[in-house]
């Protein structure tokens, strides 16, 4: 069954989740940077309570900005949200501190992992809970999760694989008890083998924890494997939504996004460079 094309209204409201409404939604988000640049153009996406959302998309669809929009982050890079709104627990959220969505359960892991370097894991971890004063019982939970971390607590940071920094910023997040864990990009510059690991970090951490995760992936195979839900964004906008079993069967998404065209069938180079005019969704 093929996915439902992306079910904003026309008024732009994210589509609604069962019982009291998504743990976070964007609604019609505009994001324009330096005053100029349009990025994000009527974004709506909402994130269920204990559910795993992948959003994938190609460079420069978008899905970065998104993150910073949900974490408070546009202001460092001049940024602004100049329409729409950001919810999080019901709360708008859109001109709210960084720090102060932190202190409401939101924890981000920024691309390229951006650990302490010069610190040992042991280090990193306790400053991933500087918003509150007891981390034993929650360095025990990271270090059950991620036991390279345990064996590893000594070493300094900067000396580790990309796979143990992936493994260390993820548990760095986890020190400040979220509600809601965001990824951008966990899969970036790792093999094959890791990557598989981290994202089976992920649903344990979603299955046994209850951890609401969003995620956002070029490698989109793995975030759908794991993943509840999917958005696939294009040029600032939701072009498809849907389950993600049925995103990864649709047959859209297998040939622009996981590389697998029909059966049989063989692309010229002109038709690979001219994709976009032929998806069926824009």
């Amino acid at each position: 069954m093929s996915p439902t094309r992306a079910t904003v209204s026309p008024e732009g409201a994210a589509p609604a989740a069962a019982s009291g409404g998504p743990l976070l939604a964007l609604n019609n988000v505009e994001v324009i940077y330096e005053d100029v640049i349009l990025v994000l153009r009527g974004l709506s996406l909402a994130v269920p309570e204990g559910k795993i959302v992948a959003l994938l998309g190609s460079n420069g669809a978008g899905k970065s900005t998104s993150l910073k929009a949900v974490s408070g982050l546009l202001p460092s890079e001049h940024g602004e949200v100049t329409d729409g709104s950001v919810t999080f627990q019901g709360q708008d959220i859109t001109r709210m501190d960084a720090a102060e969505r932190v202190k409401l359960g939101m924890s981000l892991c920024m691309e390229g992992r951006h650990v302490f370097e010069h610190l040992t894991i042991a280090e990193n971890l306790v400053a991933g809970a500087y918003t509150r004063k007891d981390t034993a019982s929650d360095l025990e939970l990271v270090y059950e999760f991620f036991p390279k971390l345990a064996d590893m607590r000594s070493r300094i940071a900067g000396y580790l694989s990309g796979g143990e920094q992936q493994m260390l910023a993820i548990g760095r997040a986890l020190m400040a008890r979220p509600k809601l864990l965001m990824l951008d990009e966990p899969s970036l510059g790792l093999a094959p083998l890791l990557v598989q690991e981290i994202f089976g970090y992920i649903k344990r951490l979603n299955v046994e924890q209850g951890l609401t995760v969003l995620v956002i992936e070029q490698n989109a195979r793995r975030a759908l494997e794991v993943a509840d839900h999917g958005y696939i964004m294009e040029q600032g906008r939701i072009v498809l939504e849907g389950p993600a079993k049925d995103l990864a069967e649709n047959p859209d998404v297998k040939e622009f996004y996981l590389g697998l065209g029909e059966e049989g069938s063989r692309k010229s180079y002109r038709d690979v460079k001219h994709y976009k005019r032929r998806k069926r969704w824009l």
